[in-house]
């Protein structure tokens, strides 16, 4: 049997065409032909002949059509053939590094205003994901890939985990809908994802499936769980699969696949998905989780990208998901608390702190009185002010004035 994965043609980069066509006898006969061949050729032959001979493979005809593929692009596609081909193949985990201190656990409370989603089989925007600078990175295995290539796509994005710098963004994956999920996360999870997102959860018996593969051999204990809600009976039941484990770190929705569900067009204004992502926020937040909102699909409308995400934060979300880097800094200033929110906030701190330090019960403010609930959101608000960069401003600000 003959197998072969990846791309090839002239539009292609970033990215490897392999063929293998295994044999009885006769070593390894390679033919590449390569864009970089005068600078990697050679680099690039080592490679493949070290990973074929890993695989345990020693006999066959290869062909591949390299497009600039990184080392991690050509080892997954070289593996994915082998696999189309129907090689038995010799994988042995990856060694543990020596001394290396344990990965902290994905923690609820961390930044997630972005998060940018990568088609999973498309090794050209993986790369540079991290330089836009979004909180976080969704490697997908669902919508983006076509059917045919979820098992090239797992290959590409378990290496890229462990190959890729993304400077600091939070690595999440979202698997395929059960049970076809399973499979991505037998893949997956040993390359230590930050967090793992179950689409389409109707259940917390899914979150429960899901918790009980990463608990299992490969597994990382350090590794989240981000549910999305995306139909109406998910909706119904956001707050008990919100506290399906303890590896939740947040709760967000899919409101394309939930305007169908209802049978109705997705709307510029939301109006059709105003009672979900309300209840979202409500379960998430009951929870003890941060809820985050879906992504704004019209990537070209900037103006509507900055309203949608100025109502989202007004409704209580602390982020949303995005499809295109430039809308990154959209969401970032959508999400921020505004220069006068900061001033106010820190005004009610320091009146508080003054108050406490005075033996005074009352906190006042100008003329008016502060309650403790007041304080305690001026206080989360400084705290986000703090986290994001921009209390130092505002700090600049109040001393001028």
């Amino acid at each position: 049997m003959i197998g072969a994965a990846g791309r090839r043609g002239a539009d292609v980069r970033s990215d490897a065409w392999v063929e293998v066509e295994p044999r009885a006898s006769g070593g390894i006969e390679l033919k590449l032909a390569s864009r970089v061949e005068a600078y990697y050729g050679a680099s690039i032959r080592t490679q493949v002949l070290g990973r074929l001979a890993a695989l345990g493979l020693h006999h066959a005809r290869v062909t591949i059509e390299d497009q600039g593929a990184l080392p991690f692009v050509l080892d997954a596609r070289v593996e994915a053939a082998l696999r189309r081909a129907g090689v038995p193949l010799h994988i042995a985990a990856p060694a543990p590094e020596s001394g290396a201190p344990a990965k902290p656990a994905a923690a609820r409370d961390r930044l997630r205003r972005s998060r940018l989603y990568l088609p999973g089989n498309e090794p050209k925007f993986l790369v540079n994901a991290g330089l836009y600078q979004p909180d976080g990175v969704i490697l997908d295995l669902e919508d983006s890939v076509h059917p045919d290539e979820k098992d090239a796509a797992r290959l590409v994005v378990r290496n890229a985990l462990r190959a890729v710098d993304f400077l600091g963004a939070e690595r999440m994956v979202r698997i395929n809908q059960l049970p076809l999920g399973l499979e991505d996360l037998a893949a997956i999870a040993p390359a230590r994802p930050d967090v793992i997102l179950v689409p389409k959860v109707e259940s917390a018996d899914t979150i429960r499936e899901v918790e009980r593969s990463l608990d299992g051999p490969g597994g990382d204990p350090a590794t989240g769980i981000l549910p999305i809600l995306e139909s109406a009976l998910g909706i119904e039941l956001a707050f008990e699969i919100a506290q399906a484990s303890p590896r939740i770190v947040a709760l967000t929705l899919g409101l394309e696949d939930y305007a169908a569900d209802l049978g109705v067009p997705r709307s510029a204004e939301g109006t059709e998905s105003a009672y979900a992502r309300q209840r979202v926020v409500n379960a998430a937040r009951a929870a003890g989780l941060a809820p985050i909102d879906s992504v704004y699909g019209q990537v070209d409308d900037l103006e509507g990208l900055a309203r949608w995400g100025e109502r989202s934060r007004a409704l209580g979300f602390v982020g949303m998901g995005c499809i295109h880097p430039r809308q990154i800094p959209v969401i970032h200033a959508a999400f921020a608390p505004s220069p006068a929110e900061i001033e106010r906030a820190l005004r009610i701190v320091a009146a508080f702190e003054a108050a406490q330090a005075t033996g005074q019960a009352v906190v006042s403010l100008g003329s008016k009185m502060i309650d403790p609930p007041v304080v305690r959101q001026a206080a989360i608000l400084v705290a986000e002010a703090r986290r994001t960069g921009r209390l130092p401003a505002a700090d600049r600000a109040r001393g001028e004035a």
